[in-house]
């Protein structure tokens, strides 16, 4: 399943990146959402221009291709900091204490080393539309721009990855039984829940 999980915090070192790398995480998942927006403002002109005076936005299809990669890939991180990210939750959700911890560290550990080879390759995809002078087929936009977008999305990731595997070898280590900076595993009924109180919350305010 997917969706958000809940994130602990303290005065550790730990907690204070923590905190402080999701202010990033934030701030690149609203550029993708600000590039959604754009996208979806230059459809509407691109309809109504098509339709009213028959003329439609130039390169239209190049503009979307390059903003594509913005809104597909700025919130990698920010969401695998929250949980929202598909998971078999109702396995981990069986486990509890050393055990869930390692497992969810070795799961972890397998997605850095994947993050690491995407961002490699998509490094190299970027570095030959670079030196290649890449363009796009209509207007000749540059391609190697939307193209870095996606190693450096990766390497935001990683980071994230890393942050979590600290969270997770020091749960380990000290047999926490909620440790912080990682997301932590909510049943339907707390979920639901917890989303009515915030819900009951914004009401009363």
């Amino acid at each position: 399943m997917s969706g958000a999980s809940i994130i602990l915090e303290d005065g550790s070192l730990l907690s204070r990146l923590d905190r402080l790398y999701f202010k990033i995480e934030s701030f690149l998942t609203l550029i993708g959402g600000i590039a959604i927006f754009a996208l979806v403002i230059l459809a509407v002109a691109n309809a109504l221009g098509r339709w009213i005076f028959n003329l439609p936005v130039t390169g239209y299809i190049d503009w979307v291709e390059q903003v594509m990669a913005v809104m597909a890939f700025g919130g990698l991180a920010y969401s695998q900091r929250i949980g929202g990210h598909i998971r078999m939750d109702i396995f981990l959700s069986v486990m509890k204490g050393r055990t869930l911890w390692i497992t969810e560290l070795v799961t972890t550990l397998f997605m850095l080393f994947i993050t690491l080879v995407l961002t490699y390759g998509s490094y190299l995809h970027f570095y030959r539309a670079f030196t290649n002078g890449d363009s796009s087929m209509d207007i000749g936009l540059p391609i190697w721009p939307a193209k870095l977008v996606v190693p450096f999305a990766f390497a935001v990731l990683t980071l994230r990855l890393l942050l979590q595997i600290w969270g997770y070898i020091r749960a380990i280590k000290n047999n926490d039984i909620q440790p912080v900076g990682v997301p932590l595993i909510e049943d339907a009924a707390t979920q639901a829940l917890r989303e009515a109180k915030s819900v009951e919350g914004k009401e009363n305010d």
